[in-house]
Order: C-alpha cells, then sequence, then structure tokens
C-alpha cells in the first residue's frame, strides 16, 4: 500500500549560517556602527539583541533575508514578545519551529478526512502518516495539504510504492 509523510523539519546548520551571515553583516553596515546590536544561535532559538525597536525590526529583514537565500522559509520562525532591557534596549528570542505540533496535526488530520479523499492518516509522533490504496489519492493529498495555506512549512518524505 503507497506512504508518505508529512513532516516540518529545518536545517540548523543552514540556520547557524544565516544567524553568522546576519552578525557579519551587522559589523559592516554604516547605519549598525557603534551599536550593541547582535544576534546569537545556540540550542533551536536565535536570540536578537538591538539599541532600539527600529534596529530589532532591521535586525528581522536581515535575519529573513538571509534565511531565504539558504532555502529556508520564514515561516519556522516564531517570534516571541520583545523584552526591554537596558535603557531603550530590546531583546527577543525567536524560536525555530521543529516537527508538527500536536494541534496542528489535529487539524490537518480532520481536514483530510473531511476532503472524502480515501486514505488513512495517522499521527506519529510528530509527524503524519498517509497511506492509500492509490498513487493518485496520495498526490491529491499532497495538493490538498499545499492549499490548505498553513504558516508552518512542511516537506512531504518517504514516499513508497
Amino acid at each position: 500500500m503507497p506512504s508518505f509523510d508529512i513532516v516540518s523539519k529545518t536545517d540548523m546548520a543552514e540556520v547557524d549560517n544565516a544567524v553568522q551571515n546576519v552578525t557579519r553583516e551587522i559589523t559592516q553596515r554604516y547605519d549598525f556602527k557603534g551599536s550593541s546590536s547582535k544576534a546569537d544561535f545556540e540550542d533551536d532559538v536565535i536570540k536578537l539583541f538591538a539599541d532600539d525597536d527600529l534596529k530589532l525590526r532591521q535586525l528581522h529583514e536581515m535575519l529573513q533575508g538571509h534565511l531565504a537565500k539558504r532555502k529556508i522559509e520564514v515561516g519556522v520562525l516564531d517570534y516571541q514578545n520583545p523584552e526591554q532591557s537596558a535603557g531603550q534596549s530590546v531583546r527577543q528570542m525567536v524560536k525555530i519551529k521543529q516537527g508538527i505540533e500536536r494541534d496542528l496535526a489535529k487539524k490537518i488530520v480532520k481536514d483530510i478526512k473531511g476532503s472524502k479523499l480515501k486514505v488513512q492518516v495517522s499521527v506519529q509522533g510528530d509527524e503524519l502518516r498517509v497511506s492509500g490504496k492509490k498513487r493518485d489519492d496520495l498526490q491529491e493529498v499532497i495538493q490538498f495539504v499545499k492549499d490548505l495555506g498553513l504558516e508552518q512549512p512542511l516537506q512531504y518524505v518517504n514516499f513508497r510504492d
């Protein structure tokens, strides 16, 4: 019986490279001269430090641009609320989404079952396994899930006949 998995994985090495490129760009940009702005990456969390809200927004744009160059979708970024630190400086944590959360998995399963496609969907940890009798049904499911317009980027792997 043909099957495939729906997963959400991010290449952390590429994220680390993008953060290093942002750090390099901060040191070279004229508008960041003399500022204490920086970006750090550890344990699936990017820590942004900026002098004010304007520089924080510029850091967001730089980070998103460097991630896009490395073929990582911006939907993997989960921005936390910015926190005020000493003076006007601001810090913000940006979590990298890995895997499909339980609520999102339930929503996807419910939508697929509601579409009346002849497939079975099961949640396996932080990924979904879709199986059906025909390869065409599985391709319809892939297109259906893409058309749902979910914020989190998904990959379709382990296609087996």
